[in-house]
């Protein structure tokens, strides 16, 4: 025999509610109470169900219940379904869901597992360099060759060309003081990238296979970068010849060298497969370009710059290149653009950087006469925490008989350190004794 109950909450329709059938077996029943204790059932209920429920002969019968079930007026009791949606790190969680639980299973904060190694400004990578350089409004100068070599790469890289292997480094290599790295910032800030920076100082280490970990470790930040936050980026290393190459038989070739270049040609040779130490999951990463500066790339080890893997770049800025940089250099000084040409064509054997350190000679009688004003003594009270913060100077008149005089002097400069050597004699005498023999003969020793 089989009852059917319909109960039906005070104040409401049945034809409006979700009607749920619930088959209840109260065999036995006498055992426990005449309802099962689920949460579905309210206390309402239950009074309901001990009130009607009095013939004893139903406790050995199928008994079939329709009850309302309302899903607007269920209470929301799942207090974790916030960590489907929680998008944020477990470091930061560390600290968010202290006393979430119980303390007897809590350590105290800042031991153990609740010790949030990171704070929110460890996120943004150490090597992160942005830049915020409107080149079209600043008047800096990028070379046509130089910005369609480096532009055309990054882009083939990001393209899905077919059977074409391209290479994901591009060395660009060439002269001192050129311009090269600065050159890169440009266009990076022009494409819109932030680039992943390292330099060649990190990649020496105390500890074996720190370089080359880190290497990786960088080229997957930039891996992010482009996955989850959907912007360009590269890797970037400057002087890369300097911290990886060799130098005739002065330079110690260490393990670390090996593995920097070993890492190198690992990832050009997979780029999409690039696995951080002690993880060894297959997992694919978006393809990042790598861009390198050096001097010299016939120090670095041959296979690492065969054409496979690296594209090389000599950068040697023309006439009209040096004159498009200088206009840039000066361009805030008002200097005529005839005078920059004369400039450029009187000191044509110099780096792009001499006329950057030109223009800073310029500032030294500016210097020099704000000293006199405030004594030698107040310097320091005056430019470090001073209330009045420090001062601004005006900037001086730039004639071209002025620069020809300040380029003459750091070209002098130059020649010395090249034509007096002092380590020679130091290595030949004990004491000093002919080490002013330069200034001697040219009459300025004695004043």
């Amino acid at each position: 025999m089989e009852l059917v109950l319909c109960l039906q909450c005070f104040g409401s329709s049945m034809t409006k509610k979700q009607v749920s059938l619930v088959q209840l077996n109260l065999k036995g029943a006498g055992s426990g109470p005449l309802w099962p204790t689920s949460a579905f059932f309210d206390n309402s209920l239950k009074t309901i169900l001990g009130s009607k429920i009095t013939n004893q002969r139903l406790l050995t019968r199928n008994l079939k219940l329709a009850a309302e079930y309302d899903k607007e007026k269920q209470p929301s009791k799942d207090k974790w379904k916030g960590l489907a949606f929680d998008t944020s790190d477990d470091q930061q969680d560390i600290t968010r869901g202290k006393g979430m639980v119980d303390s007897l299973f809590q350590a105290p904060m800042g031991t153990g597992t609740h010790y949030a190694v990171m704070s929110s400004y460890d996120y943004t990578s150490k090597g992160l360099r942005q830049y915020k350089l409107d080149n079209n409004m600043d008047g800096f100068y990028i070379a046509s060759s130089f910005m369609d070599k480096l532009v055309v790469h990054i882009t083939k890289n990001f393209l899905q060309l077919p059977n074409i292997k391209v290479p994901l480094i591009l060395g660009i290599w060439g002269g001192k003081g050129q311009g090269k790295s600065f050159q890169c910032e440009l266009v990076f800030a022009k494409m819109g990238i932030n680039p992943i920076v390292m330099s060649a100082g990190e990649l020496e280490s105390g500890n074996a296979g720190e370089p080359a970990k880190l290497i990786r470790q960088r080229y997957r930040e930039a891996a992010d970068i482009i996955k989850k936050r959907g912007k360009m980026c590269c890797l970037f290393i400057n002087d890369l010849d300097a911290g990886a190459g060799r130098f005739g038989g002065t330079t110690q070739y260490t393990v670390n060298n090996q593995m920097v270049n070993a890492t190198l040609m690992n990832i050009a040779d997979n780029p999409t497969s690039v696995q951080l130490p002690g993880m060894y999951n297959k997992e694919e990463n978006p393809r990042v370009p790598i861009i390198v500066t050096g001097n010299d790339f016939s120090t670095l080890y041959a296979p690492l710059i065969r054409d496979g893997r690296m594209e090389k770049f000599y950068w040697a800025p023309t006439r009209e290149d040096r004159i498009g940089v200088c206009t840039g250099i000066f361009g805030s000084d008002n200097v005529p653009r005839e005078d920059i040409v004369k400039l450029v064509n009187t000191f044509h054997g110099q780096s792009i950087d001499f006329f950057g350190a030109l223009r800073a000679r310029a500032y030294d009688d500016k210097v020099r006469k704000w000293i006199s004003g405030v004594g030698v003594e107040n310097v320091g009270k005056t430019l470090v925490n001073s209330k009045e913060g420090p001062p601004i100077l005006e900037q001086p008149k730039m004639t071209l008989e002025k620069l020809l005089e300040y380029g003459n002097m750091l070209v002098l400069e130059q020649e010395n350190v090249k034509r007096v050597r002092l380590s020679d004699k130091y290595l030949k005498e004990a004491a000093l004794g002919d080490a002013n023999e330069d200034a001697m003969k040219n009459g300025s020793f004695y004043g």
